[in-house]
């Protein structure tokens, strides 16, 4: 206890510090209504109008457009009444997210009750589309499409039921995770609704979104797994509240129907003697044999764990293969088809994998230390939050690139789908370009970052900066820009080599059982930081298991393409180093380190903490770009926002506008043989010329810049040859 309060004291004395010795926050709120005209637009990325070439199709295990090559997509989610804006504001938010780079948009929440969704408020039942929600939808999509941004339609997300939909125990099944898999008024109803969104047809396209090539992906359910729901106790049927909440036990009257569905199962899949020995180890010499427990795993025998857990993987694949079915057979739908998510990165997800990979694409989610949220034990409800508030350069081992990369199949596109480091962590700035340089590495599909808004994205500026939404965050939505660059050009290239990892079946099964400290990838003497050097893949859960890993961790972490290095994470002095020809970056505690420097880019900052990009805006190598985009961030608040004394929660929120930390001081651009001149012109929160530029410096290290003269958290930088 002693050590523990020693070291308790430290972490609050280095947060003191930090929070005494940091430069005082100013002003700077995005602006959604102005110009989309910028010229540090990434909206050359985007190949207008979205699926002008067809729909987005699978080769060689990747996404691509017909007749294009490579298809990666650099989203955002919009969730509830971010889908719907309205038929004024549309426009502007379609022009201003081509602005950012972005290219598809996950409509995530559209079963939720209009305003928010598509699902008409009132009524007896939950079968109804609400004719305006859908309209503005149809709008929105249209406007998108024709600016290049595609579509990713989410189907079974956060629906509630009602008398009329013919729901046991509707009133206490919230949203029903896990039953949506095997319950067949909840199937029939998740088909229902598929139907009517899938071929409705959109009048400004003209086309269903079954048929519209703009769709690029559907998905069937988000963040819901029977194997996750049953080792997590949430199977047991003990829910009796009407309000349990996203992740609660299910009731009773959908325990016994799972129980039943089960020993029917055990009857056709199981040899007699099979039954009688599963018999004799439950316990039961007749009737039902009843399901296990999480607090009966670790004494349940291996034939008796492993029966149980295939039944739910069982369930899982049917339902998948049985939703894809209709989707493309009576539905006629193009887009490729995603099941869910492996998002629990505590436990194994190997199992879920099985059926998921069965589908077009897979998909993970991940967060760099999600908010843990507290409640009131007196009344049930949400008093407060905690974050643990520390960077993930000080922790590859245990980074959101790692715990993603677990999940990758050789053979299948790959797509992260809801990723974040979210609000207030004060190292926030790190998570964007981190994640760009190390998903182009592992060459995956797909990033959608989460989320843009949970409402009227417009208003943004006028509300204060939430855990999760991108709108009002000048830091992150500048980060966007930079990040789309990087990675759908695929500045940093692939790994040159990619580490496949093969299991058996028994030990996916058994990789449940594991501790989470064999987590992110509960596959023992696997290296934790492998992703951070090489590429990883799945080459098969039905196989031989690998044996050991031939690798042994360079120091510092060097990926295996030279491009990107990690170092000084042992000290807490962590800096990922981006370096290619076209993008080039300065990750982390860039004042330790004040010697780094890339090919071309040299910093001298007087930030302690900070991300600092630099990519050609021409597509031409840095060392001969005549325009480049300067991104330099650091710590994003809310106005009058107060931490508490352990810096890992806030005791007032704030208002907005939301305020950054400028960072100050020089840049260098090395090696531009040949430049006769360059200058440096900030921007404002609308990526509009902010005051008048400078002239660089030109000495025998190369152009020298001030930064931070004027608060901006971006620069476009000209260069004369």
């Amino acid at each position: 206890m002693k050590i523990l309060c020693c070291v308790l004291a430290f972490v609050l004395g280095v947060s003191d510090a930090v929070a005494a010795n940091a430069p005082a926050l100013e002003p700077f709120a995005v602006d959604w209504n102005g110009s989309p005209d910028s010229p540090a637009s990434a909206a050359f990325l985007l190949d207008a109008p979205a699926g002008k070439d067809g729909f987005i199709r699978v080769a060689d295990g990747h996404m691509v457009r017909p007749g294009k090559g490579r298809f990666r997509i650099w989203g955002v989610n919009a969730t509830a009444k971010a889908c719907l804006p309205s038929k004024n504001d549309a426009p502007q938010v379609a022009a201003q997210l081509a602005r950012f780079g972005l290219n598809c948009v996950r409509f995530h929440f559209l079963d939720s009750v209009a305003p928010h969704g598509l699902i008409a408020a009132g009524g007896n039942d939950s079968q109804t589309l609400d004719p305006d929600s859908l309209d503005r939808l149809d709008f929105f999509i249209a406007q998108l499409k024709a600016r290049g941004i595609y579509a990713d339609l989410n189907l079974n997300v956060y629906r509630t039921y009602r008398a009329g939909d013919g729901v046991p125990d509707w009133e206490l099944l919230g949203i029903g995770k896990g039953v949506t898999y095997f319950d067949p008024r909840l199937i029939a109803l998740q088909k229902d609704y598929a139907r009517k969104l899938l071929t409705h047809r959109n009048p400004y396209t003209g086309q269903a979104y079954g048929a519209e090539p703009a769709v690029a992906l559907v998905e069937l359910v988000n963040e819901n797994s029977l194997v996750e729901a049953w080792i997590h106790g949430r199977l047991q049927g003990h829910n009796t509240h009407k309000d349990n909440g996203t992740w609660s036990d299910i009731p009773a009257s959908y325990e016994q129907e799972l129980t039943q569905l089960y020993n029917q199962w055990l009857a056709g899949h199981l040899t007699g003697e099979a039954l009688a020995h599963l018999r004799q180890a439950a316990g039961v010499e007749q009737g039902p044999i009843p399901r296990l427990g999480p607090k009966e795993f670790d004494k349940a025998s291996a034939e008796r764990f492993g029966t149980e857990a295939e039944f739910y993987m069982d369930l899982e694949r049917g339902f998948f293969q049985e939703m894809a079915r209709f989707l493309r057979q009576d539905l006629g739908v193009h887009a490729l088809l995603l099941a869910t998510a492996d998002h629990n990165h505590g436990k194994s997800g190997y199992p879920l994998l099985t059926a998921t990979s069965l589908l077009d694409v897979v998909d993970g989610h991940d967060y760099w230390q999600h908010p843990k949220y507290l409640e009131d034990p007196a009344t049930g409800k949400r008093k407060g939050f905690e974050i643990r508030n520390t960077p993930i350069v000080n922790d590859p081992a245990h980074s959101t690139v790692v715990e993603l990369a677990r999940s990758a199949v050789a053979g299948k596109p790959y797509t992260v789908s809801e990723i974040n480091h979210p609000f207030p962590s004060e190292y926030a700035c790190e998570g964007i370009p981190l994640l760009a340089a190390y998903a182009a590495l592992q060459d995956w599909d797909g990033i959608f970052w989460y989320t843009l808004a949970h409402d009227d994205v417009t208003a943004a500026s006028t509300r204060p900066l939430g855990h999760f939404d991108l709108a009002p965050d000048p830091v992150k939505m500048t980060q966007l820009a930079a990040g789309a660059i990087l990675f759908q050009r695929a500045d940093v290239r692939p790994a040159t080599q990619v580490v496949g990892r093969s299991y058996a079946h028994p030990q996916v099964v058994e990789s449940l059982r594991l501790s989470w400290k064999d987590g992110p990838f509960f596959t023992p003497g696997f290296p934790l930081t492998l992703p951070l050097v090489h590429g990883t893949r799945i080459t098969s859960l039905a196989g031989e298991p690998n044996g050991k890993w031939d690798y042994t961790a360079p120091d510092p972490l060097r990926s295996d393409t030279g491009e990107i290095t990690w170092q000084g994470a042992a000290a807490k002095q962590g800096l990922v180093v981006i370096d290619t020809a076209r993008s080039q970056a300065l990750i982390g505690f860039c004042q330790a380190h004040s010697d780094t420097a890339t090919k071309n880019l040299a910093a001298q900052v007087q930030n302690s903490f900070c991300a600092i990009t630099l990519s050609a805006l021409d597509d031409q190598p840095i060392a001969h770009s005549a325009r480049l985009l300067l991104t330099a961030t650091g710590r994003v608040a809310n106005s009058q926002q107060v931490w508490n004394a352990a810096r890992t929660s806030l005791e007032t929120w704030g208002k907005p506008p939301a305020q950054i930390e400028v960072i100050r001081g020089t840049i260098t651009l090395r090696g531009l043989d040949g430049s006769s001149a360059a200058t440096l012109q900030p921007l404002d929160g609308g990526g509009h010329p902010l005051g008048s530029g400078s002239t660089g410096v030109k000495t025998d290290r190369g152009w020298t810049f001030t930064i931070g003269e004027r608060p901006s958290t971006q620069y476009v930088i000209t260069v004369d040859y």
